[in-house]
């Protein structure tokens, strides 16, 4: 047997017996050797097809390249659907309509009804409706009151695919109480890095687990759309997008095509079997190590998206690609890509370069670079699936759940979906739920933040940005606890510092990871999974209140499994609540005693971490030793003893990692931006959309490689803007020798005065760079690459072991550059562009 089959044989026995039993579908009966053919539950309907093929023929070359563009609801009005006959619009995270964070469902309603009105105001011989799509993942998560339920990760730990398929035919209503019929989801990547920042989006690194839920979520979504909250699903991202290397988000999947098959496509045959009409391309490469063979980026690759998902696989349904995700295929840009078009992807998800894309695509076909039969079948494919979806047939507001906003709350359900998540991870303090009249402290950063506790993709991308105002029909862990125990009984305190810990019976620390989604989310490589280290906080809340003569129940709130052994240490029970979304009350059933008796029955999706460098750890490697398995988790009744954990880490970082991230979509928490101007000092926050300004200087999100990765600051006079820690940095070995501080930017307006570069002390070392010559012969290259030797910092007096802020940039008159991707690289010195000493003075 080899490798796959043994490590798909090991997944196996170390499955509990009922699941393994349940997910063991003939197809897994042995490792597979080609791809399968899935049966969609969504057949070929040939009066169907003719009358696709009658409509196709009558449109025009605008009318089909129209149909195949995807504009964001920001940057195309109705009017513009019409003219350019566009075939979908998408909202992204944190767009709303009118703008409105606060919009109910009759305001979507609303856009939805004009977009749809201008679809119908075409001159095309069969006017074709336009179809909205949106990242609706746990919950319509986009709208402002809906219910969010658990991210996937917790959905995976309850081992419930039939409450799974609850939950979509929830998300499905809730969306079309917005008049939308389009989800982006589910997600049915296996991840195999916990690294990656998307790791809450996956159900299991458990391929047999994800492929047990891929067919319920997908038909509790789309049904056979015989239903009012029917919508169409999409299935993503195709293919291997957790499992690339490092975990890096948009990185390469070094893997063979057997393990691609039988690991990372597992999701996709329930999905397509299920009857999922729309497949979302991946960001990231796929590098067949076994073959030799690299198919470089997915969204180019015709192997992947033509041989395999629509040969082998035999879908029938449109491919649409990621969020301006053509540009990353060498030799592409945002508005323009044959290869992708040629690749097999149908519809583009351009959001606001899509009239150049269309131009573009429009020139292509008539050179012959993509030829007008792939067009036609790109088109038939988007006709086909709304015409199965029923689009034709009814407006948007002609739907039983149009405009209602109780149709956005599924509370009970969510409230239940939070309790089966909850996993029991250490049970050695009192029995869990406390007594009703306890005394209960509660404590810690995320008790009391519906953000925290919700995560990303929830009202913005990143999930940051929001306080709890913004969530109405919603209730915090404390808001849970309180009305569990009674609020006369609870006292909260934020960091345990100004209470006696001797005055309560017991102590709920409730804390965790603050919000990220896609690339902020990223451990960089040299980063661990130690989560005191980027959240030293919450060391310091449990500090305060262990020890103290009374039992500490810790509730984690997070997006994967991390080293946690000190916070462990401190705690008689541990509980990992992964991201519970709006319903705090789920969290308080299993705290505290109420009317009705609930027990914790969820068990690991994911394997936990017993080292900090654990980084890939999965069932059913060769070196799998985590401190607690795939399936663990513990019930009230059932005592663990773990001891004192070993707290031992690496101060440096993990293996001989090179690059040490300083800002960046990879790492934003160890060195977080700030403007500096005279005595003032202003964090940038995390509010992307949010323009920061002191005097001198003003600070708005830009790009520079990803969607918005990077900030663009412009100076009218004398300001700076540092990447400042709470510590020094400790730097690698591998990043210092030979090191240098490296940069992306784009400078728009040479400098007008001085500009200075510096890495700062906190007692101050060594004096500033002059990089005022540098920067005027960036300014107007577009993106540059910028290598410092920190030679030239240490000449200057500069020691490294005592610098807090690497990066200092500093301008005393106009100027305007944006920068992202900061970090030490070891080795980067040595590079043909680095910039020479002599330069900077």
């Amino acid at each position: 047997m080899n490798r796959i089959g043994e490590m798909m044989m090991t997944m196996l026995k170390t499955t509990p017996l009922a699941l393994a039993l349940a997910l063991a579908l003939p197809a897994m009966a042995a490792p597979l050797a080609d791809w399968p053919r899935p049966r969609s539950a969504i057949g070929k309907d040939p009066a169907l097809e003719a009358r696709v093929a009658a409509m196709v023929a009558r449109m025009t070359l605008a009318q089909k390249i129209g149909q195949m563009t995807q504009p964001e609801i920001k940057a195309a009005t109705p009017a513009d659907v019409t003219r350019y006959y566009l075939g979908s619009v998408l909202n992204g995270g944190g767009s709303w309509p009118n703008g409105n964070k606060r919009a109910g469902a009759a305001e979507w309603l609303a856009l939805a009804e004009q977009y749809h009105a201008a679809s119908m105001a075409t001159d095309m011989a069969v006017k074709v409706p336009v179809i909205w799509g949106i990242d609706a993942v746990h919950g319509n998560n986009n709208v402002a009151g809906a219910t969010l339920f658990p991210h996937n990760i917790g959905l995976g730990a309850a081992h419930d695919p039939k409450l799974a398929g609850e939950v979509a035919a929830a998300t499905g209503r809730a969306v079309r109480a917005t008049g939308i019929a389009w989800v982006f989801g589910p997600t049915v990547a296996v991840v195999r890095d916990d690294r990656w920042g998307r790791t809450y989006e996956s159900f299991s690194e458990d391929p047999l687990l994800v492929k047990s839920y891929a067919g319920p979520y997908v038909t509790g979504l789309q049904g056979r759309f015989r239903d009012d909250a029917n919508v169409v699903a999409s299935v993503k991202h195709f293919l291997g997008d957790g499992g690339t290397d490092q975990g890096k988000d948009r990185g390469v999947t070094r893997a063979g095509a057997r393990e691609m098959m039988n690991v990372h496509a597992q999701g996709y045959y329930a999905g397509l079997a299920a009857g999922a009409q729309t497949v979302m391309v991946s960001f990231n490469s796929w590098n067949d190590t076994a073959a030799g063979v690299d198919h470089g980026k997915l969204h180019g690759s015709r192997h992947a998206v033509t041989d395999i998902l629509k040969n082998k696989l035999g879908f029938d349904g449109f491919v649409v690609s990621d969020w301006n995700g053509i540009a990353e295929v060498p030799g592409c840009r945002n508005d323009s890509c044959a290869q992708a078009v040629n690749a097999g992807i149908d519809m583009f998800m351009v959001p606001d370069d899509w009239k150049a894309f269309i131009a573009n695509t429009t020139k292509q076909v008539e050179a012959g670079e993509i030829p007008m039969a792939r067009i036609d079948d790109a088109v038939t494919r988007i006709l086909r699936v709304k015409l199965r979806a029923g689009l034709f047939d009814k407006r948007p507001a002609q739907n039983a759940h149009a405009g209602k906003d109780e149709a956005l709350r599924a509370r009970e359900l969510a409230r239940r979906a939070v309790r089966q998540s909850l996993v029991l991870l250490k049970n050695e303090g009192p029995r869990l739920p406390l007594k009703r009249g306890s005394r209960i402290l509660v404590v810690g950063k995320s008790a009391d933040n519906l953000s925290n506790q919700s995560g990303g993709w929830s009202l913005t991308w990143q999930g940051t940005a929001n306080t709890n105002a913004d969530f109405p029909h919603a209730d915090s862990i404390l808001a849970g606890i309180r009305a569990a125990a009674g609020a006369d009984k609870v006292r909260y305190s934020l960091d345990g510092r100004d209470v006696n810990v001797a005055d309560y019976d017991a102590v709920v620390a409730v804390v965790g990871e603050t919000p990220y989604a896609e690339g902020d989310g990223d451990i960089g490589p040299s980063g661990t999974l130690r989560h005191s280290s980027r959240h030293p906080e919450d060391l310091a809340v449990l500090e305060a209140v262990a020890g103290k003569g009374k039992p500490v129940i810790t509730v984690f709130v997070a997006g994967r499994p991390l080293w946690v052994n000190d916070l462990l240490n401190r705690s008689n029970t541990f509980v990992a609540a992964w991201l519970p979304g709006t319903e705090g009350k789920g969290v308080a059933d299993l705290l505290v005693a109420g009317p009705e008796r609930h027990d914790f029955s969820g068990r690991l999706s994911f394997s936990w971490p017993k080292s900090v460098c654990q980084t890939a750890l999965n069932a059913g490697s060769a070196d799998y030793a985590p401190l607690f398995k795939l399936g663990y988790g513990l019930r009230a009744g059932t005592r663990s003893a773990l001891g004192q954990l070993d707290t031992a880490y690496p101060a440096g970082g993990c293996g001989s990692s090179n690059s040490f991230p300083v800002f960046g979509q990879a790492d934003r928490a160890s060195f977080p931006l700030a403007i500096r101007s005279g005595g003032q000092v202003m964090p940038l926050g995390a509010d992307l959309n949010a323009t920061i300004a002191l005097p001198g200087v003003s600070v708005q999100t830009s790009q520079i490689n990803t969607q918005q990765d990077a900030k663009q600051l412009t100076w009218s006079g004398a300001a700076s803007i540092e990447a400042r820690g709470a510590r020094a940095m400790v730097l690698p070995p591998a990043a210092a020798r030979d090191g240098a501080l490296r940069f992306d930017t784009i400078v728009t307006a040479a400098p007008a005065g001085k500009v200075t570069l510096a890495m700062a002390c906190a007692a101050g070392c060594g004096t500033p760079l002059d990089a005022t010559a540098l920067f005027k012969r960036l300014a107007g290259k577009g993106k540059q690459a910028v290598v410092i030797p920190l030679a030239c910092f240490t000449a200057r007096g500069v020691d490294l072991a005592r610098v807090e802020a690497p990066f200092v940039l500093a301008s005393d008159a106009a100027f305007t550059a944006a920068v992202t991707n900061i970090e030490i690289a070891g080795g980067a010195a040595l590079a043909p562009e680095a910039v020479r000493c002599e330069e900077l003075r």
